[in-house]
């Protein structure tokens, strides 16, 4: 049986994590958009806390060059102009707090923490692209800083169902809790 939630909107922050043009299209399922806005239009409701984080790099001198034995998906080489902009379904607004990140995680190199801890937010909703990557990392660096988390399965999406599972499955029980967007919206009203 799940756990009610307990929400404290002044408490809690959505973090929503790389729906921007480059990345969006990895969504198989066509959900995480339309889920993400709904999520997106609760917080709004209740004056919470929203924030968008996306990836991009100045130069591609400050992307991340390792040497692995399998190269990250969607190759390399110039992006489009337009790659790093959120798309324009989840209406970033004035006063919605944006945050480009340098690598996988949203919390290295940001101000993210700081800016949650100012506010006195203690628990996270988490959404977004790619499950196994962005959010994933963005969800241990979370956990590791002590903020309670609930993840918003059919808001995210990977390149496969074998790796988003494998997150769901293995890594999100442990750190925190797991709802669909209709489960959290229901316990949330």
């Amino acid at each position: 049986m799940m756990n009610t939630l307990n929400i404290d909107f002044q408490k809690t922050a959505l973090v929503i994590i790389d729906l921007q043009k480059g990345i969006v299209p990895i969504d198989q399922s066509g959900q995480v958009v339309p889920n993400a806005k709904k999520l997106i239009n609760e917080f709004r409701k209740h004056n919470g806390f929203i924030s968008f984080v996306n990836v991009a790099f100045h130069d591609g001198a400050d992307a991340l060059k390792p040497q692995t034995d399998e190269p990250a998906q969607g190759g390399s080489g110039e992006m489009p102009a337009d790659w790093a902009e959120f798309v324009p379904e989840i209406e970033v607004q004035d006063g919605d707090y944006t945050v480009t990140k340098r690598q996988w995680g949203a919390f290295f190199g940001t101000d993210l923490d700081l800016q949650l801890r100012r506010r006195g937010i203690d628990t996270i909703v988490l959404c977004g692209i790619a499950t196994n990557i962005g959010v994933e990392s963005t969800a241990r660096e979370a956990f590791q800083l002590g903020y309670q988390q609930i993840f918003i399965t059919d808001a995210m999406s990977t390149f496969s169902e074998e790796e988003h599972e494998a997150t769901l499955r293995f890594i999100f029980p442990r750190i925190g809790k797991s709802r669909t967007t209709e489960e959290f919206l229901a316990q949330v009203k």
